[in-house]
């Protein structure tokens, strides 16, 4: 992993900081990661947090975000190219992720690290918009 991304270590309470930027990129913040979650971090810049079931070998990527300040700077290829390599050395190497298909940035991310379209769900979101769903294979 990268010097500059950490995971947290399970059980460990949410930071001030990603709760934050949580409302921030979303507009909520959730609560504390549950036991099937883990979290990634560049401490006070960007997060990212996954769903994991190792019985399957998959994982789902819940949110990503950095904060505003700082994007542009290849944090989030960072962020989540670390999370990639954790989540296969764990076995854990079907990977999946929905967005906002109007989050051009997000997509042109996903695709630059491996990630391919895998479908969509029609008014997905609250406010009516589709996610474009994604998937990473071994």
């Amino acid at each position: 992993m990268s010097d500059a991304v950490q995971r947290l270590a399970p059980g460990e309470p949410l930071p001030d900081w990603v709760a934050r930027l949580d409302r921030t990129a979303f507009g909520a913040a959730w609560k504390d990661p549950a036991a099937h979650e883990a979290l990634w971090v560049v401490p006070g810049v960007a997060f990212a947090r996954w769903s994991r079931v190792p019985a399957a070998g998959e994982a789902e990527l819940l949110r990503i975000a950095v904060d505003p300040a700082h994007r542009g700077r290849g944090l989030g290829r960072l962020l989540l190219e670390a999370c990639q390599r954790d989540l296969a050395e764990e076995g854990l190497v079907h990977l999946f992720l929905e967005v906002r298909v109007s989050n051009a940035a997000a997509i042109r991310l996903y695709r630059a690290c491996g990630w391919e379209p895998c479908g969509r769900r029609p008014g997905y979101y609250p406010d009516g918009e589709d996610a474009a769903l994604f998937q990473r294979e071994p």
